[in-house]
């Protein structure tokens, strides 16, 4: 007899969305987890009373996925203010969002960066997209980022100051030569709801799942080195038998254990300071336009939740996106450089608290489906967001997918 039903590896968002399902069904299921710790590429570390995640990450509380599994009160959201502050020639000026906003329709409209026409391109391009379904998004003709801006016709001072660094920050690629169905997916789900992080840092997420799954059934620590339809092999030489098997770990681990080309992926630098007082007052996100300096976009995250820093602090998150060839040490020098462009003096007494590069952050799926299907082999299946949209979204749809094909498999759907 095997030793469990389900068999799942790996206690990233896919997996412990795929082991939410397994749970509610009464299966006997196992978890396995290489880590200390549940969330995968979702984690959060405190330093000094900071809390750092992983790389600047948000929840876009629109999703669909997460408005049917998650907690939100409990999870004590704080948003972003709808909008951005936009660098341009060596000023800052408010791009609200005037629909969800209304205070800021002035500002906007007197900020240099759109043009008048892109006012109206805008509009009609948030209308549309929020009166899509996210099957027609994905259904759409898909072409790159950059295209599709200009063949809406937006200008060319928009694109470069504006959707480059916000756009290309969401998906971690600059040159905007990503996929239209991602971008047209982002956009209505800012324009349907907030960009927000948990009061307890992004970690609360798949803390939040794991707390719905039978005690025990987690087990950490546990490199999985082999898979097959009916169990697998951990590190050292252990076998363990499953009357079906899901690999719910990222995609170059998901490749290796499955015997698959792996797909590429997109990085990026996250550099963390601390600071007395914050450089900007606002919870906005700001844009580093026309692409002067390493940083794309930076946020005080203590301005969007207290919690964030300890009393009297606040921390500051700047995103690095293609500067792959740097060292850790200049670039950091060159990041300084820019934030005392931008604040001044000032800027000289932020503390860096701690960098990170998450050297595969985003799979690169093209042509970009919403989701694939999770059976690989009869009792073999396989979740994560490199199997549907490069997003918290898509690693919560597709796990639990991935259970409710598990219990199909097993005759209990």
């Amino acid at each position: 007899m095997p030793d469990r039903d389900v068999l799942v590896v790996g206690a990233g968002l896919a997996g412990l969305a795929c082991a939410r399902v397994l749970a509610r069904a009464g299966l006997r299921f196992e978890m396995l987890e290489a880590s200390d710790r549940v969330g995968g590429r979702v984690r959060t570390d405190t330093v000094d009373g900071f809390r750092l995640d992983r790389g600047f990450q948000v929840l876009l509380t629109a999703y669909p996925e997460a408005q049917a599994v998650l907690d939100y009160p409990a999870l004590r959201l704080h948003a972003f203010a709808p909008g951005a502050l936009v660098r341009y020639h060596g000023r800052f000026y408010h791009l609200g969002d005037p629909w969800r906003d209304r205070a800021s329709l002035w500002p906007t409209l007197l900020a240099p960066v759109p043009r008048w026409g892109d006012y109206f391109r805008l509009y009609r391009l948030r209308r549309e997209l929020r009166r899509k379904s996210d099957e027609e998004i994905f259904s759409s003709p898909e072409t790159t980022v950059i295209a599709e801006l200009r063949r809406r016709g937006f200008s060319r001072r928009l694109i470069e100051y504006f959707f480059r660094p916000w756009i290309g920050g969401a998906m971690l690629d600059t040159t905007l030569g990503g996929s239209s169905r991602m971008f047209e997916f982002i956009f209505r789900m800012f324009a349907l709801g907030d960009a927000a992080v948990p009061a307890g840092g992004m970690a609360a997420i798949p803390e939040q799942l794991a707390s719905s799954l039978p005690p025990g059934s987690i087990r950490f620590g546990a490199r999985v080195e082999a898979v097959d339809a009916g169990g697998v092999r951990l590190e050292g030489g252990e076998r363990i038998t499953a009357r079906a098997v899901v690999v719910a770990a990222d995609a170059r681990g998901a490749a290796q254990l499955l015997g698959q080309p792996a797909l590429p992926s997109r990085s990026v630098w996250c550099f963390y300071f601390a600071a007395k007082e914050p450089p900007i007052d606002e919870p906005l996100l700001v844009l580093s336009g026309g692409g002067r300096g390493p940083i794309t976009n930076l946020a005080v995250m203590s301005n969007v939740a207290p919690g964030y820093a300890p009393p009297g602090e606040h921390l500051i998150s700047a995103s690095v996106i293609g500067w792959e060839m740097r060292d850790h040490a200049s670039l950091l020098s060159s990041v300084r450089a820019q934030l005392k462009r931008w604040f001044g003096l000032i800027a000289e007494e932020y503390r860096h608290l701690a960098h990170y590069h998450i050297e595969h952050a985003l799979p690169v799926v093209h042509p970009l489906e919403r989701i694939q299907p999770p059976e690989i082999a009869p009792g073999l299946f396989a979740c994560g967001d490199w199997r549907a949209t490069p997003s918290i979204q898509g690693a919560l749809e597709s796990g639990r997918l991935a259970g409710e094909a598990v219990l199909g498999r097993l005759g209990l759907g």
